[in-house]
């Protein structure tokens, strides 16, 4: 009958039962403790997470949160392993598993480190520059592949393949696949510009060439912007970078300018008060600033006043809003003093021609004045008029 020490000095592939137990044992206390560290390190991060204070291990606790199980495995099993007899090639295989679990998870830790910084940059960034966070995707594109390509070939040298001329030939092949994808490439390096350089970020209102829309996203390939009636535009970086860009998202001011035209019969004591009138009016209303208004020009069928003035908010409507208290105030005071807009007309005088007598007589002239004033009634008078701007 079999003694339990005959039992336990079994030999089982060339190490006892008591052999194996101890590094079962081994084994599965080590993964036990690996997973139960993991998970206090996951309840730390939520606890910071909760906490509007960053801590200084936030980042390595997210970082180290995100190891996987199956490292956990290997890593038990290769240290379970150390204790027991095993030919070489078991622990070479062993050995090369190993190392291509540990550099995957290398690749993972390093891609976890880069999205928690990109996302505590959006979390963290303060309110007028939370926008710009969103352009930091780019680089985290680019930093999580050149991440895994040394990773790859930091791996392929370990399990001892010549990486040299591997390099060699991706040196030879990238400035082929270089030329064969150059504009796509010209519009990853416009990316980078764009990400680095800053001319604009999400949120901002663009006017490029004939298109008018606000960034939505800054992509790799293109950037699209959201048009104000309602489309989407698309247009690649690099077209992007060329174009000639108006950025309404960074104006802190609006600067006006607008003209008011009234009738040339209009006296010239009443011409002196319009600059003041105007001055008053838009000193009258809340967040305006008063440039300077003059009787600029002598127009086709109006004496022509300019005037500028700030609106001291970027806001479209804000603007819009300003001008329209303008323009009912000056309409209505015009009215009060009897000053007249000026409409469009024509003057035709027509002059006879001299007539013969037997006495020499002076010349009889025959004026007709004809007023086009039945043909500009059906166009509107010039009431005071902004310059066009776009609507932003």
């Amino acid at each position: 009958m079999l003694q339990l020490t005959d039992v336990l000095s079994l030999p089982i592939l060339q190490n006892t039962l008591t052999d194996w137990a101890i590094a079962c044992g081994v084994g599965v206390g080590l993964f036990l403790t690996l997973v139960a560290l993991r998970a206090i390190l996951r309840s730390y991060h939520r606890h910071t997470l909760a906490t509007e204070r960053f801590e200084l291990l936030t980042i390595p606790a997210e970082v180290a949160g995100r190891t996987t199980t199956l490292f956990f495995a290997a890593l038990a099993l290769f240290v379970g392993l150390e204790t027991l007899n095993v030919t070489l090639r078991t622990r070479a295989v062993v050995t090369g598993a190993l190392t291509v679990i540990v550099f995957w998870q290398i690749g993972l830790w390093a891609s976890a480190a880069i999205a928690a910084w990109i996302e505590r940059r959006q979390r963290n960034a303060p309110g007028g520059q939370r926008a710009l966070a969103g352009s930091l995707g780019v680089i985290a594109f680019i930093a999580r592949a050149v991440c895994w390509l040394l990773v790859t070939l930091l791996m392929l040298d370990n399990l001892g393949v010549n990486i040299t001329a591997l390099v060699a030939g991706l040196g030879v092949g990238g400035v082929a696949v270089a030329l064969a994808v150059q504009n796509i490439l010209g519009d990853l390096f416009a990316s980078l510009s764009i990400t680095f350089d800053r001319p604009f970020v999400v949120g901002d209102l663009l006017t490029i060439d004939n298109y008018v829309g606000t960034v939505e996203h800054i992509g790799i390939k293109s950037t699209r912007l959201r048009s104000v009636s309602g489309e989407e535009i698309v247009i690649s970086n690099a077209d992007l970078l060329r174009s000639r860009v108006r950025n309404f998202g960074r104006m802190t001011e609006r600067r006006v300018v607008f003209r008011v035209g009234v009738r040339y019969e209009t006296p010239t004591d009443m011409l002196e008060q319009i600059p003041g009138l105007i001055r008053r009016i838009i000193e009258q209303q809340d967040g305006t600033s008063f440039d300077r208004c003059h009787f600029a020009a002598y127009g086709p069928a109006a004496l022509e006043f300019e005037t500028v003035y700030l609106v001291r908010s970027a806001n479209y409507e804000r603007y819009m809003d300003v001008q329209q208290q303008i323009n009912l105030r000056v309409h209505r005071e015009f009215e009060r003093l009897g000053i007249e807009f000026a409409y469009p007309s024509q003057r035709l005088l027509i002059e006879s021609g001299r007539r013969r007598g037997p006495a020499p007589q002076p010349a009889a002239e025959r004026r007709l004045s004809v007023s086009a004033a039945s043909v500009a009634s059906s166009i509107a008078p010039a009431a005071p008029r902004s310059l066009p701007e776009p609507e932003c």
